[in-house]
């Protein structure tokens, strides 16, 4: 179970990362309600997860989806940059989490 809390738990480090760009400041209730929610679920969700995963593994995996996701959908959908020295490190941090996930 843990393993899916913290899964939940990086998707919605990703929600709340894309979400601080759209709250402008934090001066649309509405976006910034969402981004706030999505926070405090995504941290419950870690604290859950890191009652039986080790403390270096569960944060490491938990920002490493958080960056893979944010990163991607800056490219997909934002229209950021997506040069290969990026699309590199993006995959560079995957290994990393299926790394972590494999030696946990």
């Amino acid at each position: 179970m843990a393993w899916i809390y913290l899964f939940i738990a990086g998707l919605l480090e990703i929600v709340w990362a894309i979400g601080l760009k759209h709250t402008e400041g934090f001066t649309r209730p509405g976006v910034t309600a969402l981004t706030l929610s999505a926070m405090v679920a995504s941290f419950a969700l870690l604290g859950l997860a890191l009652r039986t995963l080790p403390v270096g593994t569960g944060y490491a995996v938990w920002t490493g989806i958080g960056a893979v996701g944010t990163a991607i959908i800056g490219i997909a959908v934002l229209k950021e940059p997506s040069s290969a020295p990026r699309l590199i490190s993006i995959a560079l941090i995957l290994a990393g989490i299926v790394g972590l996930k494999l030696s946990a």
